[in-house]
């Protein structure tokens, strides 16, 4: 028997070994509660989160450029009196 065969033949073999084991059910209904927990959690997606961070972003910007407008005028209100 060759080397290759025999590997491959105790691969198959774990392998089905694993498929019907309480092993393989015990992760399916450990990923199925782990789903249903996150659905839960109102979690976003990456994306999202990236574009939120990015909105997040320019509002800063605009925030900060008004703070100096407003400081401008005020300060021109002042040195009109």
């Amino acid at each position: 028997m060759e080397k290759t065969t025999f590997f491959d033949d105790i691969q198959t073999k774990l392998h089905q070994v694993l498929e019907n084991s309480p092993a393989k059910d015990i992760e399916k209904n450990v990923k199925a509660m782990m789903s249903q927990g996150f659905a839960k959690l109102d979690l976003v997606t990456r994306e999202e989160f990236d574009i939120q961070a990015q909105v997040l972003a320019k509002t800063r910007a605009k925030l900060e450029a008004l703070e100096t407008r407003v400081q401008a005028l005020e300060q021109r209100l002042l040195d009109q009196n």
